[in-house]
């Protein structure tokens, strides 16, 4: 599918889902969830290795700097503009740093109020998805249904020389 190595930083789980669902559904991606998840949280995480081609997940507080240096890395964090939850603000804007510095970092929303979001053609698979490994937030989705009918990406450029070319 894609040579590239991709990362996708998902502050609870069931972010991975939420924002990067057409990610985890056609590529092989690694996993890193913030290290104050609950030991609950984190069973239920370990089970979307068990559905999509998940090489690794794990907990931690920063991204391992070896990540960074892997060749053709995509990291995709959380928008740290348009997410309102304070820890996805909080890894947005460590998101933002690292595009700042050059990495490849592609941005997500949970909450679709991103300008940039779409229809999800795989909204049914999503919220099956979601049903199957996250139980214990269903009632987040069972109400609000752009958790699962919607998904975005977007890349920021910081000189005119990217913009450009």
């Amino acid at each position: 599918m894609s040579d590239k190595n991709i990362i996708i930083i998902a502050p609870h789980p069931d972010d991975e889902i939420i924002g990067c669902f057409e990610v985890i559904s056609n590529y092989k991606t690694l996993i890193l969830y913030d290290a104050s998840t609950t030991a609950f949280r984190r069973e239920e995480a370990m089970k979307v290795k068990e559905k999509f081609d998940v090489v690794a997940q794990m907990f931690l507080n920063t991204v391992p700097p070896q990540w960074l240096t892997m060749k053709d890395t995509v990291l995709f964090f959380p928008d740290p503009v348009y997410e309102t939850h304070p820890l996805h603000r909080q890894w947005g804007y460590a998101g933002e740093m690292m595009a700042r510095s050059g990495q490849n970092v592609v941005f997500y929303n949970t909450i679709m109020n991103a300008p940039y979001i779409h229809e999800s053609a795989l909204s049914d698979n999503k919220k099956e998805a979601l049903d199957e490994l996250y139980p214990s937030q269903k009632n987040m989705w069972k109400w609000d249904h752009r958790y699962f009918l919607f998904e975005g990406y977007n890349s920021w450029k910081f000189n005119l020389s990217e913009v450009l070319g």
